[in-house]
């Protein structure tokens, strides 16, 4: 019971960061940081290149891995990577501030 109940507070703590970032995000700052998925993500239009283009994104129904387009989903992508090993992590690899910067900016897209 306790260690559901941590698992639970844990994870309502995790869902409160993720919209606390996206709030904070600098869309310009992100725009640069950016610079580092375009490699893999086109900006400017939905086709794709390694990973789908990102264009419109927040205004798709569905994020290619057929989760709901919302801050939470896309942030824990962008954190944990794509699951299918194309896209590594950038929770250790660049910092909070600028995850939000990037979410803010996917959200301009």
């Amino acid at each position: 019971m306790t260690m559901k109940l941590f698992a639970l507070l844990g994870a309502g703590a995790l869902t409160v960061t993720l919209a606390t970032a996206a709030e904070k995000g600098d869309a310009a700052a992100g725009k640069e940081v950016f610079a580092q998925c375009a490699v893999c993500h086109n900006a400017e239009s939905t086709a794709p290149k390694v990973g789908p283009g990102l264009k419109g994104l927040y205004k798709k129904a569905k994020l290619a891995n057929g989760q709901k387009v919302t801050d939470a989903n896309v942030m824990k992508i962008i954190n944990e990577g794509a699951g299918d090993g194309k896209m590594p992590p950038y929770a250790d690899m660049i910092s909070e501030k600028e995850r939000a910067d990037v979410l803010a900016y996917l959200k301009t897209l």
